[in-house]
């Protein structure tokens, strides 16, 4: 994930206990994630696992969606600990979850896959903010700001978080750091 303080696009709003079923749904899970082309799929059925009235995530015939942010209540991603569930939202074109809670086994695939960022609020924005809406996220200052109307929400520090996410993972992370070696280190 390059380096970008500040995020800005149309929000996804779902509510509480979004599980990873729901998120990606099992059958769907028969896709390589390192195949470049197959992987799609995932982004393609990213949040196809919730109810219709919640609107669509990603349009018919597309694999990316519209909507960059998703905005959750208390405890998003619980549910099965499989990886695919930040893998499928990242390849759908997401970049940051905004949520009260996470299951923590969610939580730590998306930082250590380096899927995309979990942030956190205090704040119920999943029933302030509707689905379409185009916010900005400020990472250096930890706000959210809804650019229609300029109302503007505090987010929780990410803290060392960001900078895993950044590195594409645990281990870019690591490698960064000079705690394990890259690829070209290895081979030479």
């Amino acid at each position: 994930m390059e380096e970008q303080r500040l995020l800005e696009g149309l929000v996804f709003v779902v509510g509480d206990n979004v599980d990873t079923d729901q998120i990606i749904p099992a059958q769907y899970l028969v896709y390589s994630l390192t195949d470049p082309e197959e992987s799609k799929n995932y982004g393609r059925y990213a949040l196809s696992g919730l109810p219709s009235e919640w609107g669509r995530f990603v349009e018919e015939g597309q694999w990316q969606s519209r909507y960059s942010i998703v905005v959750a209540g208390r405890n998003f991603g619980c549910g099965s600990s499989r990886e695919h569930a930040p893998a499928a939202l990242q390849i759908a074109g997401v970049k940051a979850v905004v949520a009260q809670s996470y299951a923590r086994i969610f939580f730590r695939n998306a930082v250590d896959g380096g899927f995309l960022l979990p942030l956190e609020t205090d704040a119920p924005l999943h029933q302030v903010l509707r689905t379409g809406e185009k916010v900005q996220i400020d990472l250096s200052s930890g706000l959210l700001r809804r650019v229609e109307d300029g109302s503007v929400y505090h987010l929780k520090p990410i803290g060392d978080v960001e900078a895993i996410v950044r590195a594409g993972g645990l281990f870019g992370y690591a490698r960064q750091l000079g705690m394990i070696r890259s690829n070209a280190q290895v081979r030479t």
